[in-house]
């Protein structure tokens, strides 16, 4: 039996142990890095601080399993990262010697942040990200966190939701093509998407 139910601060280890077993395009990025956070630093876990009312984890008998993150407001979420969430991690990873050449790759991003199409944006104002472990998967879970988070924004006025999917999550594009998400661009390995709420 999978429930879904809101976030409660208790869930961010959670956060961030599904975003690294899911951050290789859907497969386990563990091997690739030497601190395991990094990825749900980027991803996850600055939802469940920073905007906790807009994440949503499926959870089963062995505990939080999945999970759906996002904003209504793009724009306005990079200003609060910039503001509260991306100054503590770059004293963190002043210094990277040590680290793997994945996790160099997501401290640079720490370091100058990935920042969505402005169009795509202005068009879909929402974001999400969504992963789920493999237990979880082909039984309609994402389905189900995708529609009440979804259910949720439009009821609250949002116009529209973007996320970008890496190419190579093969699974995940055909996900969120068959959720309705319609693709607006490929931008090196990322493949956008946009769902019209009006």
């Amino acid at each position: 039996m999978v429930t879904l139910r809101p976030y409660r601060s208790s869930d961010l280890e959670a956060l961030y142990h599904i975003c690294l077993v899911t951050g290789d395009a859907g497969r386990d990025a563990s091997a690739l890095h030497k601190d395991p956070q990094l990825i749900g630093h980027l991803y996850a876990a600055p939802y469940g601080v920073l905007e906790p009312d807009r994440v949503l984890v499926a959870e089963d008998a062995a505990g939080v399993a999945g999970y759906i993150v996002g904003t209504y407001d793009t724009e306005r979420f990079a200003a609060r990262l910039e503001a509260e969430w991306w100054p503590a991690l770059r004293q963190r990873y002043a210094d990277t010697s040590g680290l793997t050449e994945a996790d160099r790759g997501r401290v640079a991003a720490i370091l100058r942040p990935h920042v969505s199409p402005a169009d795509l944006v202005a068009a879909y104002p929402a974001h999400i990200h969504m992963n789920l472990l493999e237990r979880l998967r082909g039984q309609r879970v994402g389905s189900r966190l995708l529609q009440a988070w979804r259910d949720q924004a439009k009821a609250d006025g949002v116009g529209g939701i973007h996320l970008g999917a890496s190419a190579g999550n093969s699974g995940g594009v055909a996900f969120w093509t068959r959720s309705g998400f319609v693709p607006q661009r490929q931008v090196g390995s990322t493949v956008w998407f946009g769902m019209d709420l009006a």
